[in-house]
């Protein structure tokens, strides 16, 4: 363990136990999601690959119909 992590890890017992909740609480959430904003600009990403492919004409579309009656199927 490196010192500067000991020193962090005196610190945070040091801390209020509600104090110390919210510093898990803070640490397990980078630890589990990245940033809302990241996960944002990818999908705007390929939100706009996906327009710009159909556009181009090199997806296959598929009706709505079929794609139901589909799940329908995999469903039983």
């Amino acid at each position: 363990m490196s010192d500067d992590l000991k020193e962090l890890e005196q610190r945070a017992k040091s801390l209020t136990p509600e104090e110390r909740a919210r510093l898990a609480q803070i640490l397990l959430e980078s630890l589990e999601q990245p940033p809302a904003t990241d996960i944002k600009a990818a999908w705007d990403r390929e939100i706009e690959q996906r327009v710009a492919a159909y556009e181009r004409g090199e997806l296959q579309t598929i009706s709505a119909e079929d794609v139901f009656a589909e799940a329908r199927r995999l469903a039983k």
